[in-house]
């Protein structure tokens, strides 16, 4: 399988994805609130689960391998989050459902690129989230399909 991104340092995937869960975490919880749409609410609330379960996994590994896990989101996703909380009822759903698309889009290359890491195991948890980030993807350019009101 070809990558078309180097490898990442273990040390700079767990800092990166650290910031980009812990953004991902907090602007579905955002969106719970926030949505008028079921299907948004249900995602958003997949997207908890998840991505909580993910960051649990990583800061486990990150502990044991004595590396930093963010503790805030990222410079970029606090700006994406602050759109979003300018917007209400349809306009928020496009914009979350876009957001999505973009984020995960960016968290699947970095997962990749940790997939093929030399530390056996942070490319084996890029492995196995690999699939369910995929699927997150499929599933947000469903609803950016769905809310997309231009």
């Amino acid at each position: 399988m070809a990558f078309a991104a180097d490898k990442i340092d273990a040390d700079d995937f767990v800092e990166e994805v650290s910031a980009k869960g812990i953004a991902e975490v907090e602007g579905a919880k955002m969106a719970q609130q926030k949505s008028t749409s079921a299907d948004i609410k249900a995602f958003a609330q997949k997207m908890v689960a998840d991505h909580s379960a993910a960051n649990a996994e990583l800061a486990s590994i990150a502990s044991r391998k004595n590396l930093e896990v963010s503790d805030e989101a990222e410079l970029a996703n606090k700006a994406k989050k602050f759109m979003l909380e300018q917007r209400d009822g349809e306009s928020f759903d496009e914009a979350y459902a876009k957001n999505q698309v973009s984020a995960h889009e960016d968290t699947i290359e970095l997962f990749q690129r940790a997939s093929i890491s030399d530390d056996v195991e942070i490319a084996a948890f890029a492995n196995k989230t690999l699939p369910a980030l995929k699927q997150h993807l499929k599933m947000a350019k469903e609803l950016a399909v769905t809310h997309d009101k231009e």
